[in-house]
């Protein structure tokens, strides 16, 4: 290796080094911060303690607000993941003209603002005559959440090699079951990947979600808003570092069920 080879590779360790660190500085404070005993946003804290964790449980609409975005997000995930699905399949093995214009259109809410989504389905919404808060955040998540099981599924059909669905037959497997037993296991890894990411996408939405709550249906980041304009303190970062260790725990649970590398890949 060249001394030229040796700086080059030394530049980009130090880039990804200094990537790593700008990322996980803010993660780390919010987690030091939620163990502290003052009642401001301090760093070091003046005491290690529990307080603002106790406090998680007498929290005023806390746990209403928890409990709406799991099943939001629980709901529009399961949606995705069939709608997602079909789509793809759709996508890869037939041979419509423009394919490629639909499937770029599938994963455009990606490529939007969110108050330009939020918006444009508030208006949506109101012309169809949709009142209901809660039917109108499963909606407006689905079309959130739909792009990455789009995008991954797309990805994992693209490399699978539908005659092994045909070999499965032609050794007494009916339709039904050669999917189940050739197809299913080989997009596993990207039901889970695109589960994962839309899950945690919808939880923490907050651009499309404020235009479809009320007083009485919220999800965690309209609500968390509230605190912050109510009473800033590090309940905030407590509850934040529950959100963080939820998006750890589902990747442990990705590397128990499939592995990360096989996550990775798509």
């Amino acid at each position: 290796m060249t001394a030229t080879e040796r700086l080059v590779r030394g530049l980009v360790w130090a880039m990804a080094a200094i990537g790593v660190v700008f990322l996980m500085t803010p993660l780390v404070v919010t987690v030091a911060v939620s163990f502290g005993s003052s009642s401001v946003f301090t760093l070091p804290p003046p005491e290690w303690s529990l307080r603002w964790y106790e406090r998680l449980w007498t929290t005023r609409g806390l746990w209403s607000a928890l409990g709406t975005s799991v099943q939001v997000a629980a709901l529009s995930t399961a949606v995705s993941l069939v709608l997602g699905t079909l789509c793809a399949i759709a996508l890869v093995r037939s041979r419509i003209p423009g394919r490629e214009v639909i499937a770029t259109f599938l994963v455009s809410p990606l490529m939007l603002p969110g108050l330009v989504i939020g918006i444009a389905m508030l208006q949506a919404f109101r012309a169809l005559g949709l009142r209901d808060a809660f039917a109108s955040l499963i909606l407006a998540h689905v079309v959130l959440t739909l792009p990455y099981v789009v995008r991954t599924v797309l990805g994992a059909l693209s490399l699978f090699d539908f005659t092994l669905i045909d070999a499965a037959r032609t050794l007494g497997r009916s339709y039904g079951g050669a999917l189940l037993r050739v197809l299913a296991p080989a997009l596993l890894p990207a039901f889970l990947t695109s589960g994962v990411f839309a899950f945690l996408a919808s939880m923490d939405n907050y651009p499309v979600s404020i235009f479809f709550t009320d007083a009485w249906t919220k999800t965690l980041p309209i609500q968390m808003l509230q605190y912050v304009e109510e009473s800033p303190d590090p309940r905030i970062a407590a509850i934040s570092t529950g959100l963080i260790l939820l998006a750890v725990l589902a990747l442990v649970i990705g590397d128990r069920l499939v592995g990360l590398k096989r996550l990775a890949d798509f």
